[in-house]
């Protein structure tokens, strides 16, 4: 019973310090502890030593220990080992690709009710990767993994976040994209210290939910906050009720205290203020539940643009909370949060659609929402240690922490994992295997939407691309018919005109070039120039083109009128020298 007890304090512990810190120092001492816990038998801690040796999580990389440890725990039954034998399998790390073998890996764990499995064949599903694809078996997978990361959401219901795309960050190393530097961090400090309330608020808000890679930490939160709530900040009292009304380490939970920073935001007019007065009252917390009281408050938030009162709305009129139960309604409240980002506000809509309640059944949107929904659950945090993983040089362990993202169907991950494996920067992966796993990852991610990626391939010539360069341009040709409403990216409308201008793979097409180009035009006034310019060379080609087909015409007609004229043969010589002239010019166009 003692070492029962020590094993899972040990696991406990090991735990919490990974969940609560990416610093390296302190994430050794929890895989030391977990190890201790490992040899007393806690087969918990096997799967996160597993998981350490697999992407070298502050334990030397060893891929093939990580897959005899991952093997035996597999025997016992461990979903999350059968997902990460999957995942080996699919991705060939350590072994030669066998997806037959992945997908049993894969669905033996998403029996097993493992998340990470449930969503990779969900996206399988939908993608027809491995399989046909089957719309209604990755609604079902989906809204399994929807459902638990809905349960888990807190903080206005999530606000999909940005995720650093390396291919932008590489043009640009500057970017905002999501991470934030330590030198804009440090000013940031600087400012907040010497009374800037603006940077007080939002040092705050980082560190109360860990946004932007910095760790959780309530205690500087609550410090900030209050700093701010002395300047004057409405925004800053609604947080510390926030932080009440939740309870951390740094403050107890504690309804009146929530309460009383709740109204004195409200009362001047702070539109989060108001929406947290609407939950007390909807829950009752602090207060006895008025779905009335709590009504008014949503709707004068929501008039203020608050997208979380926009979103409890929507629940009070689909279920008929203190009003008349109305689906149109609902549904209208739902769409604009969704707009704005609103994690819960897709999960409602998913539901919609796939139940038909008030909009046509549509299995193909409720899939896609419930998608947005599942990309925020806790395996995103995945997102920020392979980006620190790849900024500090660790590219082995950046590309597989990308891969695993990419087999769940991140879009991002699998243009950042094709991105280092064309870099081949990386160690693991076969040299015969690089370009074309990179390949197959660049036509997923423009499968998803960003064509862009489609021809990023092109610009790295290798003997390889070839013999498929020409399927390439297809593809992209094929993928630009299909999601035309979808394409915003100015070079990515540019090079599309210019396929059909061009004639690569399908035949010369002037007139869908000039329309593509027209779209290039209103995209951005940065395209002004030179699509102007595109617009007035595909104008002279097309005159010269008319001038070479009517020259042909004209010429057999002036034969036909001299051919019986006394000077024939000086006639006959000038058309052709015209026409020769007339064709040089063209072909030189």
């Amino acid at each position: 019973r003692n070492q029962t007890q020590e094993r899972d304090n040990l696991y406990r512990t090991g735990s919490n310090i990974l969940k609560g810190t990416r610093d390296k120092t302190k994430r050794k001492q929890a895989y030391q502890l977990l190890m201790k816990a490992a040899d007393l038998g806690s087969t918990r801690a096997m799967e996160k030593i597993a998981y350490a040796l697999l992407f070298g999580d502050q334990l030397p990389q060893n891929i093939t220990a990580a897959k005899i440890l991952y093997e035996a725990l597999a025997e016992e039954g461990s979903p999350r080992a059968h997902t990460a034998l999957g995942f080996i399998h699919a991705t060939g790390t350590g072994v030669y690709p066998n997806q037959a073998k992945a997908l049993v890996y894969y669905t033996f764990a998403a029996i097993g009710g493992n998340h990470v499995a449930q969503m990779i064949l969900s996206y399988r599903y939908s993608a027809g990767i491995s399989i046909p694809h089957n719309c209604e078996a990755a609604l079902i997978q989906y809204r399994n993994v929807a459902k638990h990361v809905a349960n888990k959401l807190t903080f206005a219901g999530g606000i999909l976040g940005g995720k650093v795309r390396l291919t932008e960050r590489h043009e640009n190393p500057y970017s905002s994209d999501g991470v934030l530097d330590l030198d804009l961090y440090q000013y940031s400090k600087f400012l907040a210290e010497k009374g800037e309330v603006q940077a007080q608020v939002t040092l705050g808000q980082l560190h109360l939910v860990g946004g932007r890679g910095l760790e959780q930490d309530p205690y500087k939160a609550f410090y900030y906050f209050s700093k701010a709530v002395k300047a004057g900040s409405t925004y800053a009292l609604a947080f510390l009720g926030k932080m009440y009304s939740e309870g951390s380490e740094a403050v107890p939970q504690d309804n009146e205290t929530a309460f009383k920073y709740f109204k004195m935001a409200a009362d001047r007019g702070n539109p989060l203020g108001l929406n947290d007065l609407g939950l007390a009252y909807l829950h009752g917390k602090g207060v006895p539940v008025s779905y009335t009281v709590a009504f008014q408050y949503f709707q004068k938030a929501a008039e203020k643009k608050w997208i979380d009162a926009q979103y409890q709305l929507g629940l009070m009129h689909y279920y008929g909370l203190g009003v008349r139960q109305d689906y149109a309604l609902a549904y209208k409240y739902f769409h604009l949060a969704s707009q704005s980002g609103h994690v819960l506000a897709f999960y409602q809509l998913a539901h919609m659609y796939a139940t038909g309640t008030r909009v046509a059944r549509s299995c193909h949107t409720a899939v896609e929402l419930y998608k947005n929904v599942c990309e925020q659950g806790s395996w995103s945090e995945k997102f920020l240690s392979a980006y620190f993983a790849f900024r500090e040089g660790d590219i082995d362990s950046s590309l597989l922490q990308y891969m695993l993202l990419s087999e769940m169907g991140y879009e991002v991950a699998q243009s950042n994992a094709a991105f280092i494996l064309e870099s081949k920067q990386s160690t693991i992966v076969r040299e015969n295997q690089t370009y074309p796993l990179a390949q197959l990852l660049w036509i997923r991610a423009a499968n998803q939407g960003n064509l862009f990626y489609t021809v990023i391939i092109i610009k790295y010539p290798s003997p390889y691309y070839t013999w498929y360069t020409k399927n390439l341009y297809s593809t992209h040709i094929l993928c630009s018919g299909k999601q035309a409403n979808k394409i915003h990216g100015l070079g990515e409308v540019r090079l599309i005109a210019y396929y059909w201008e061009q004639g690569f793979i399908v035949s010369l097409d002037v007139h869908l070039a000039k329309r593509f180009y027209d779209m290039a035009l209103q995209s951005s006034q940065e395209a002004y120039a030179p699509v102007l310019l595109a617009l007035a060379k595909l104008e002279v080609v097309h005159f010269f083109s008319e001038i070479q087909r009517a020259s042909v015409s004209v010429t057999y007609h002036l034969l036909l009128l001299y051919s019986t004229s006394e000077h024939w043969e000086v006639f006959f010589l000038n058309v052709l020298c015209i026409s020769l002239l007339l064709s040089i010019a063209c072909h030189n166009r």
